[in-house]
């Protein structure tokens, strides 16, 4: 290369190296660093013919000097302390306009702060969620940005250029200031844990209660990704559920511990939901779901007590058709929770999120990719505010697949099938068509034992008691 680049990359693990590759191969230069040096060699000879556009670096000092100012430098370490340690050991090497992007799966609350310190101190920094794994990062990701907007706009050429292209749209966008980035990919992350887990339910359903084997359910999968269903996940459950063991023989599913990791975005997804008074009850669900099955000497002790749970379900009480219709009514439910979340976050943190746009991002290179994205960026572009399960597209949607799910769920619970997900998205439905519920009878509890008063339907005006007095 003839001159400095003015990006640079540090942190060359799966993500960093794959991201590093996908901007060299964009056409834009780059210098690199890791903190052992020898990856950064190894990563240097393995780059083909992108070796000509990546300057190899051993240190930060070095790393900084191999670019031209004004500098942007991406940030693919750990989330936490990790993060901050870094920017601290860069800050002495960095001039005041260069620009620090972390592009890790960083809480929201520590973008916040580190956006805010760097304000603070005149210093330049984004956060920006990127989703779609290692196969993303080296060829087109979802990108999600949060913070500055001068900052962004400084960059976005670049992001948009690795970004994951829809129909001629690169999937990356600015959604806001501070950490509203990061916020938008954690709750990405709870759609993504809900989704998950009611696949794994409906896979659970086909396997023990109507005794299929993984290659029947993989062509069940395979014909409902050609359908409203298509999506990503649907779309490896089928090559996951198709795949046999090189060393055994075995189907691939039939030898892998029924125990599922996490890396805490879904937990920080409930949680943050909770402060925000929001519901993402399918998220709360396939968070407590992922727990549970680490528990496996527990589960084991509860099989020998109690007896094996699932039975066998009739193939006439519970159709394919049905479990395709569960998953859809399942798989709406869970978006409108996520949506909702964002909007009542936007709302409380002042960020004015396009949700729209945050739809739009989401149709090519993340996990949740779905057919249905483009149907709810257009539900949301005509009423951001509305709750997604109600706009006439979605709402004839679940009106069509709202019995299949009711059904699924019912036979799960009659033949002790766990379908905590799917439930979870039923009684969420349930509960956002009935007008009247039944929270009289705990303000009246609150009441009775508190005194904490009620409103009255028949009269306007607040902090009304009964008869009882205080318990």
């Amino acid at each position: 290369m003839d001159s400095k680049p003015n990006y640079g990359l540090y942190g060359l693990g799966t993500m960093g190296a794959a991201l590093a590759l996908n901007i060299a191969e964009k056409g834009y230069d780059l210098a690199v660093c890791n903190r052992t040096a020898s990856v950064v060699d190894e990563f240097h000879a393995s780059s083909g013919d992108l070796a000509t556009r990546i300057v190899p670096t051993h240190d930060l000092a070095a790393f900084v000097s191999a670019m031209a100012a004004p500098r942007n430098i991406v940030l693919m370490v750990p989330a936490g302390d990790a993060v901050d340690k870094t920017m601290e050991q860069l800050r002495p090497f960095l001039d005041a306009d260069d620009l620090i992007i972390d592009a890790g799966n960083a809480n929201f609350g520590d973008t916040n702060r580190r956006g805010d310190a760097a304000q603070a101190a005149g210093e330049m920094f984004l956060g920006i969620g990127v989703s779609g794994g290692e196969e993303g990062a080296r060829h087109g990701p979802s990108i999600m940005g949060g913070g500055n907007r001068v900052a962004w706009n400084r960059v976005s050429d670049m992001l948009e250029a690795i970004a994951a292209d829809y129909e001629g749209t690169p999937c990356a966008a600015c959604m806001g200031e501070g950490g509203s980035g990061h916020y938008v990919k954690m709750v990405h992350n709870g759609i993504e844990y809900a989704d998950m887990q009611m696949i794994a339910e409906v896979y659970g359903i086909m396997r023990d209660g109507l005794a299929m084997t993984p290659l029947e359910i993989s062509k069940v999968f395979s014909q409902w990704n050609e359908g409203r269903l298509q999506s990503y996940l649907i779309e490896i459950s089928a090559s996951v559920a198709e795949a046999t063991d090189p060393e055994t023989g075995k189907a691939m599913l039939d030898i892998i511990t029924d125990s599922a990791g996490q890396k805490g975005t879904g937990r920080w997804t409930a949680i943050e939901a909770l402060m925000r008074a929001s519901p993402v009850t399918a998220i709360d669900a396939a968070v407590a779901a992922r727990n549970l099955s680490s528990r496996r000497d527990e589960r084991k002790a509860g099989e020998e007590l109690f007896g094996a749970a699932p039975q066998a379900i009739d193939r006439g009480a519970v159709a394919l058709e049905a479990l395709e219709a569960a998953l859809l009514a399942g798989k709406i439910a869970c978006y409108a929770q996520g949506f909702a979340m964002l909007s009542t976050a936007s709302d409380d943190y002042g960020w004015s999120l396009p949700l729209p746009d945050i739809a739009k991002v989401w149709r090519a290179g993340c996990i949740i990719r779905s057919s249905l994205l483009d149907d709810m960026a257009q539900a949301l572009d005509d009423d951001a505010h509305r709750n997604l399960m109600f706009a006439p597209s979605f709402a004839q949607m679940m009106k069509d697949s709202h019995k299949g799910l009711r059904k699924v769920v019912a036979q799960a619970a009659l033949a002790g099938h766990a379908a905590p997900a799917l439930s979870a998205a039923l009684s969420y439905f349930d509960a956002m068509r009935t007008a009247r519920g039944t929270a009289n009878m705990i303000q009246a509890q609150r009441d009775f034992f508190g005194a904490h008063g009620f409103e009255r339907l028949d009269r306007e005006g607040q902090g009304f008691h009964g008869p009882w007095g205080t318990g």
